[in-house]
């Protein structure tokens, strides 16, 4: 009988895969401490930012069914 992969569940928390094949995560510095970061910087991390190339074949191992 084969067996069946599973999905890291951490790793589907914290990612997200994009039609076209890309993944994309949740930003740094943006849960605390948001008093003395400027409206600008605090917006730009809200935006999600695409994963590096070298972390890229890492994460599509812990999510082998996305």
């Amino acid at each position: 009988m084969n067996k069946k992969i599973k999905t890291r569940s951490s790793a589907a928390k914290r990612y997200q895969k994009t039609k076209t094949g890309k993944i994309l995560h949740k930003k740094a510095f943006h849960g605390h401490i948001l008093e003395k970061k400027s409206q600008k910087r605090k917006r730009s991390l809200q935006r999600k930012g695409s994963v590096s190339i070298g972390d890229k074949h890492a994460i599509l191992l812990m999510l082998p069914n996305y």
